[in-house]
């Protein structure tokens, strides 16, 4: 090697923030494999790179022993003596073995190293970048579609989109430009592997954060997310500041914040409802847009009774049962709804309680 290339390879090692010395260290290893395997040498085998002139040299090892058992790795005491009479038993005697046709495998073999670690390292960066952006949004180009699964270029490596990832009744074209959630980041053999998801109720909350300000200053904080991904989503949100509005914020003017985001989900109803420290004001919140008279809890299992006007429990309860359901996983609580009638048939005694309406903050 000549010191051109030693000196290239210190300015590739910085470029790719690869230690010189890691990258020469490498080299003198392949070196020592590439000289047993072309030269079928069993021996203890040396390779020593000057760092200045970028010369190689192979050393054959001996270790010294009373009596010699096996010669290709041993030498005896008076032998190695003759050589230097300092040496003693247990010392080491290194002795020149460098072919005079080696120099042609030892630039290929460095050439292979240097490519081999400098992709490790490049993979090492990409897996730690992405790796810290698990639970971030990231926005990327299709590249290929194979097994229902997409594949999401990225920059600098391609994410991968799963059919179960996918929002329901949602299709991407080739090339098309979209936002998806980071879910995981693997190591793998052939380098890190991104999970990406359309569905993670992680979207929706980076889409809130990164579209309203006030979340991205603290004054808003993203309480809960409940999300149906394609068909219904909840969020509830609280103020730290009393003269600010949490919902008007995550509308925004004319409905501009929110509609930017259901464009994003192509269509996506978006429930926003004001965390309430009462559990009863925020499950009857979390039941919007239906109508609520009166909300009973049981702290210590997390249930909650429910009654709602008659002509209301179709809409408390929602299609499916999906308006119950995401107030549920919303509020984290067991939500049983009866009807007026209901409630007096069965003897349950209530209260009209009167829950402030939030209806004009909902996107239906």
């Amino acid at each position: 090697m000549s010191t051109e290339l030693l000196q290239a390879l210190s300015d590739l090692g910085k470029e790719k923030g690869i230690e010189p010395e890691v990258i020469m260290e490498a080299v003198e290893a392949a070196l020592i494999s590439a000289y047993k395997k072309n030269f079928g040498s069993a021996q203890n085998v040396q390779v020593v790179v000057d760092r200045v002139t970028g010369e190689f040299h192979v050393y054959t090892c001996y270790n010294v022993v009373e009596e010699v058992i096996n010669d290709k790795t041993e030498i005896a005491l008076a032998d190695a003596q003759r050589k230097n009479p300092g040496y003693q038993v247990g010392d080491l005697v290194t002795e020149e073995v460098t072919p005079r046709n080696f120099g042609r495998i030892a630039a290929q073999t460095a050439k292979q190293v240097v490519v081999q670690r400098i992709r490790e390292a490049e993979r090492g960066m990409i897996y730690s970048e992405f790796s810290e952006r698990e639970s971030d949004i990231v926005t990327g180009t299709i590249q290929r579609i194979e097994n229902r699964n997409y594949y999401i270029d990225l920059g600098k490596i391609e994410a991968v989109l799963g059919p179960t990832e996918q929002i329901p009744g949602e299709s991407y074209e080739m090339f098309e430009r979209i936002k998806t959630y980071i879910v995981e980041v693997r190591k793998s053999s052939k380098g890190p592997q991104i999970m990406v998801s359309r569905t993670h109720p992680g979207l929706l909350k980076r889409l809130f954060e990164l579209e309203v300000p006030e979340i991205q200053d603290g004054v808003v904080e993203i309480k809960s997310v409940a999300r149906e991904a394609g068909a219904r989503s909840k969020l509830s949100v609280y103020s730290h500041d009393e003269n600010v509005d949490c919902i008007g914020a995550c509308i925004g003017a004319k409905g501009a914040r929110v509609q930017a985001i259901v464009d994003e989900l192509r269509g996506e109803k978006i429930d926003i409802v004001k965390w309430n420290e009462d559990p009863g004001i925020y499950i009857a919140s979390a039941l919007s847009p239906a109508k609520v008279i009166d909300v009973q809890v049981n702290e210590e299992e997390k249930k909650a009774r429910v009654i709602v006007p008659d002509y209301q429990l179709s809409l408390a309860i929602g299609r499916e049962g999906q308006n119950a359901r995401l107030a549920a996983k919303l509020t984290g609580w067991k939500i049983d709804i009866k009807s007026e009638s209901q409630a007096q048939e069965a003897g349950i005694q209530y209260e009209d309680q009167e829950y402030e309406e939030l209806d004009d903050y909902l996107e239906e």
